[in-house]
């Protein structure tokens, strides 16, 4: 059966061609009234929308065939997803294709408001030349804090690398932290942000989530960004607080006022006394709900929108990639005729934090979990090395001993004694071709944290 698709708001061509090469059957009627568009939308299976208008229950009622909306953005609180869903409809977004635009453009706005830039530019155009009033701040040494560390989060964090900041997110998913910012709790996150940026979806939770108590639930005055949507914020009391101090400044890419468009900002003639401070304001900059709207992302969020219909209807298989055996350098074990005076040795003139057992290099992996290497001399006679006859030892990390144990067996690789159990860890032993014994090593989380 032939897909037909309805085109309620013009996108990037490629979005047209590519469904219509792969045999999709497409419409578009950008002009009609949702009630015109009501009677006739039980003709398509399709649909693809920016922010045209709501898709209500009314609206899907009526659209008795339809098996999927495709929302040209990110977010999808135009859509009554609960009912859609009721329907088994698909919804599709494509919070992949702006993340990019969105995160240059939150770091575009902290540096603007930082150093001056619009209020300086603005001065010189006018024939001032002040050098004081426009004296900036710079970004190393904040603690950036991101509510929302999802695609856009992620990425924005992403771009704050090599600023010489400390990045803290906070998220009601757990485990969300990377390399690129540490996930922590809201007491904390509140002890210690000096700059704020939002990246959260519109929903019930996060609806005027910013408002004065929260505001006055910050330790320190913070500047605070908003590129997701602007009633999650307040306006009212962003403005009571900038007037106040405790906000340094705002970046303000969406606003409370903005209707579900996001195409006209008012429909009255005397916008609210809080919008009119806004556009007043020297520390406060302002754009039009343009962060994701990029012409690099107008196109990639064509892409992805095209992709994830297409993997729809044809599902490509998912590709398993098998489980790393080995995922670090345990450690370096090695015999020596004097293990209590070389440990001194590489103490005083390599300044290794040496103890009992040697000394522990303390790292991070890619997400961001803490890891340690241990470099560690044994006596010449130690029989811990048997039956190896070397007069060293590997250590490898492991991710689960046991499993990689029984394939090692059925490959026919030697194995030495039987698998140990302690407070720190699960170790295994080996012996490679020449005699070589390794061990194995698979952490255990509770017991693997670095020692101050």
């Amino acid at each position: 059966m032939a897909i037909k698709v309805l085109h309620l708001d013009s996108n990037h061509p490629i979005l047209w061609e590519q469904l219509e090469n792969a045999g999709f059957i497409n419409h578009n009627d950008y002009k009609s009234s949702k009630q015109e568009i009501e009677a006739v939308i039980d003709q398509y299976h399709g649909i693809v929308i920016r922010s045209r208008f709501k898709i209500d229950q009314t609206f899907l009622d009526k659209a008795t065939q339809l098996q999927f909306i495709a929302r040209v953005g990110a977010g999808l609180e135009s859509i009554d997803c609960e009912y859609a869903e009721s329907k088994n409809i698909s919804l599709i977004a494509a919070p992949e294709g702006n993340r990019n635009a969105v995160a240059e453009h939150t770091l575009g706005m902290i540096l603007s408001l930082f150093n001056k830039l619009n209020q300086a530019d603005r001065e010189i155009r006018s024939g001032q030349w002040n050098r004081e009033s426009n004296r900036g701040y710079e970004l190393e040494g904040q603690t950036v804090g991101i509510i929302g560390y999802g695609n856009m989060g992620k990425s924005f964090a992403k771009k704050l690398r090599g600023f010489d900041v400390t990045v803290l997110c906070y998220d009601i998913v757990d485990g969300v932290g990377d390399a690129n910012a540490k996930q922590v709790s809201w007491a904390e996150f509140q002890q210690k942000v000096t700059v704020l940026s939002l990246h959260l979806p519109w929903t019930p939770d996060t609806d005027k989530m910013v408002n004065e108590a929260f505001v006055n639930g910050f330790k320190n005055p913070f500047w605070i960004m908003n590129t997701s949507r602007g009633k999650n914020i307040v306006t009212d009391d962003l403005v009571a607080a900038l007037q106040s101090g405790k906000i340094l400044g705002a970046g303000l890419d969406v606003l409370e006022y903005e209707k579900l468009s996001f195409e006209t900002l008012f429909t009255d003639a005397n916008p609210p006394a809080a919008f009119h401070y806004l556009l007043q304001a020297p520390n406060v900059i302002l754009t039009p709900h343009v962060a994701g709207w990029t012409f690099e992302s107008h196109e990639r969020l064509a892409q992805v929108i095209v992709d994830k219909i297409k993997a729809k209807y044809a599902p490509q298989p998912e590709k398993t990639e098998p489980k790393p055996r080995v995922t670090g350098v345990g450690g370096f074990f090695f015999k020596t005729q004097n293990p209590a005076e070389l440990k001194q040795w590489y103490h005083k003139h390599l300044s290794l934090p040496t103890d009992d057992y040697g000394a522990t290099f303390w790292w991070k992996d890619k997400q961001g979990n803490d890891c340690s290497t241990q470099w560690s001399p044994f006596e010449a006679d130690t029989n811990y090395f048997e039956p190896s006859q070397k007069n060293f030892m590997q250590n490898f990390r492991v991710a689960d001993l046991e499993s990689l144990l029984k394939k090692l067996t059925a490959e026919g690789v030697t194995i030495v004694g039987e698998m140990q159990t302690y407070e720190y860890g699960k170790f295994g032993w080996i012996m490679d071709p020449e005699g070589n014994k390794i061990e194995l090593w698979e952490p255990i989380d509770a017991a693997f944290e670095p020692k101050n």
